[in-house]
């Protein structure tokens, strides 16, 4: 009975009416078809698209970063499709972890899109020393240099995933009629991040450092380096116990996606203070105690592992704070 029971919970068509989703129609099924995050996705790729087109001699092969959007795109109404013939809780599911997935290629997107503008990391280096008087992601992992110091760092930094692909698939699970709204501002958070970090590029310590030298760091003197990482992606190897697991895991993600882009504010950070908020409202009080410790080392660790600054870090829990009541965060119950 019971694996009757999830079967037709998960896999059978959702009748209209409130008893399923609470809305009087399954999810996805409304004016247009689309849920709310495959909406903003739409949103971004037009803004994107509309960026290409207007700094067009300035983008290494326009064309096929157009045709990228087409693909990506193809792929969400592909599942759409699917959903207006079947349209059950699995399907559903598969939408957002499409959605979950095309995150890896909107990333790296941005360096290709930001690179013409040339970096702005002098900028903020610069009020990074004017408030702290040094460089925070400079001195803290050469002051800690324990192992367990290094693993518990590794381990927020990696741990960044509980935040975003965890909690969705908790509430795909635990409260089904909440999805499309958390989706929604994860997925909202993300692309507004990435409006920023398309036009106003910042490398992070781990790019910038290397490539201005050590003197120049400690004297705090932070040159204009301008379109340096158009041509390349070298930074320095990740501070830290080069043997730990969590290190080595990071080090995988930091291979399989990782560009020059993205430091200011830490999406990171954004997302995750986002996520804490979220939770809180839907009061779902154990999941946020779980996640109460991840999310202070995430929070240190962007600064350890050199990939932020500590300006990128306070404006990315400013940044989670407004987007949970910008994108309407107060909603959840």
């Amino acid at each position: 009975m019971k694996k009757n029971s999830i079967f037709k919970e998960y896999f059978l068509p959702e009748k209209y009416g409130k008893g399923r989703t609470g809305s009087g129609a399954p999810l996805g099924m409304g004016r247009w078809g689309f849920i709310a995050p495959e909406l903003a996705q739409f949103a971004y790729a037009a803004f994107t698209a509309l960026l290409i087109l207007f700094t067009w001699t300035g983008i290494e092969q326009p064309q096929s970063l157009l045709w990228e959007r087409v693909t990506f795109l193809s792929g969400t109404i592909a599942l759409w499709v699917v959903y207006q013939l079947w349209p059950c809780r699995f399907v559903m599911l598969c939408r957002v972890c499409y959605l979950l997935l095309m995150l890896s290629k909107w990333y790296p997107d941005t360096y290709e899109l930001n690179k013409q503008f040339g970096c702005f990391d002098h900028v903020v280096a610069a009020w990074e020393q004017q408030l702290f008087g040094c460089q925070p992601a400079w001195e803290f992992s050469r002051l800690f240099t324990s192992k367990i110091v290094s693993e518990l760092m590794y381990f927020g930094y990696f741990s960044y995933y509980l935040f975003f692909v965890v909690t969705i698939f908790v509430v795909f699970f635990r409260d089904y009629r909440q999805l499309e709204r958390v989706t929604l501002m994860i997925f909202a958070g993300f692309f507004v991040c990435y409006c920023i970090f398309d036009l106003f590029p910042v490398t992070g310590p781990q790019y910038y450092f290397p490539a201005i030298g050590a003197e120049q760091v400690t004297a705090g003197q932070f040159p204009d380096i301008a379109h340096y990482f158009a041509s390349t992606q070298e930074g320095s190897p990740s501070p830290g116990w080069q043997d730990g697991l969590f290190y080595q895991l990071c080090l995988m993600v930091h291979h399989a996606g990782e560009r020059p882009t993205a430091a200011f504010p830490s999406s990171h950070v954004a997302i995750a203070t986002l996520v804490m908020f979220m939770v809180a409202r839907m009061k779902m009080w154990r999941y946020l105690l779980f996640l109460a410790v991840p999310f202070l080392f995430l929070c240190l660790s962007t600064v350890y592992i050199q990939a932020h600054y500590v300006i990128d870090a306070i404006a990315g829990l400013l940044f989670g704070f407004i987007l949970f009541f910008a994108l309407g965060g107060m909603k959840l119950r």
